[in-house]
This record gives C-alpha cells, structure tokens and sequence, in this order.
C-alpha cells in the first residue's frame, strides 16, 4: 500500500471506531411511510361527501337524443290543459332562472337537482332552464339539452315542462312547472277557506 492509501485507511478506521454492528432480529421494522397524509385524508373525505350528496337518482347512462332543433314537451297525467297552455305560452311568472349550459355535465346534473329540490321546498312553482341547443356539443349535438330532456322525467316534483318562448331562450331552454309543496297546499286551502 502507498502511505496516501495507508492513511486513508487509517483515517477511515479511526472515524469507524467508535461504531457497534446493527444487532439483527428476526421482526421486520416498519416505517409508516403509507400512513395517510392530512391532504390525502381531505381528499378521501371530499370524495365519499360528494358521493353521498350524488344520490340524487338521475341517470348518466343511456340516453334518447334528441335533435338540437327540437321542442321539448311534457305533461304528467293531471295537469290541466289549460294550466299547461300557459305554461307553454309562458304565461306564468319565472321565480327561477337557472342556467346550466355554462356547466359542466357532472355540475349540470347536480345543480339540476338541487335547485329544483330547494324551489320546491321555498314554494317556487315556476323554473327556467337554460340548457343550451348544443349544435356542436360533444359526444353528439343536443348532448346535454337531451339529458335534460330525460332527467326531467325522473324528477317527481315535475309535473309539466316545455321549450321557452323565443324571447326566453327559445330552444335552448325550457319552462318547468313544479307541484305545489305541502305547505303551499295549506296556505291556499286556508286562504280559500269559507267561514
């Protein structure tokens, strides 16, 4: 060995003097390198919430297009002609004016709901809603306009809705009647009351 190479190895010997050997067991040591960080558990958190909250029932699977050019109409047995007409005809007073065409499908779908849910429980009877025509919408034209066709339907507080009037929107919206809350029910039959 030359005396550079000696002294480095007298040097590193020094240094690792003082050094005991790691004793060995049979027990694996674990590190909690897969514990949960607080960002991964706000995430998780937010996930099931929004999971929770989307129990709303309305469908994203197959839909029916339908044309961008279309009328949407439709009526539940029970609904007067006459109270449709008007509806048609928009004749009764908008108290929502909801526009989702600006959205996107998942918030679409979401905000739909709620907001028809929340005006019928505050007795609001009449909501506009801007869904768009959809000429160049994708994955087909009309995409969220059909959608909004079909979601309608399956929301039971809907008793009758139509394609607005051109000044409203025209065929990129659509006047929805809602059923009377039980409350609103109440107040009529006491106002209505002969005593």
């Amino acid at each position: 060995m030359t005396t550079n190479a000696s002294n480095d190895l007298d040097s590193f010997l020094a240094e690792m003097a003082d050094v005991k050997p790691i004793e060995t067991t049979n027990t694996v040591a674990l590190n909690n390198k897969n514990k949960e960080t607080l960002a991964q558990k706000l995430k998780r958190r937010a996930l099931e919430k929004e999971i929770q909250q989307d129990d709303n029932g309305l469908s994203v699977d197959k839909v029916d297009p339908v044309d961008p050019h279309d009328f949407l109409s439709y009526k539940q047995d029970g609904v007067q002609e006459g109270v449709f007409k008007n509806l048609r005809l928009g004749k009764y007073q908008i108290d929502t004016h909801l526009m989702l065409n600006h959205l996107k499908f998942d918030e679409a779908r979401q905000t739909l709901y709620q907001t028809l849910n929340d005006c019928h429980e505050r007795g609001i009877r009449t909501v506009l809603i801007q869904h768009g025509i959809g000429l160049n919408s994708k994955p087909f034209p009309a995409f969220l306009k059909s959608y909004v066709n079909q979601w309608l339907k399956q929301i039971d507080i809907v008793i009758a809705y139509h394609s607005a009037l051109k000044q409203h929107g025209g065929l990129g919206s659509v006047y929805v009647l809602l059923k009377k809350h039980p409350n609103q029910k109440l107040i009529n039959r006491e106002r209505n009351r002969k005593g």
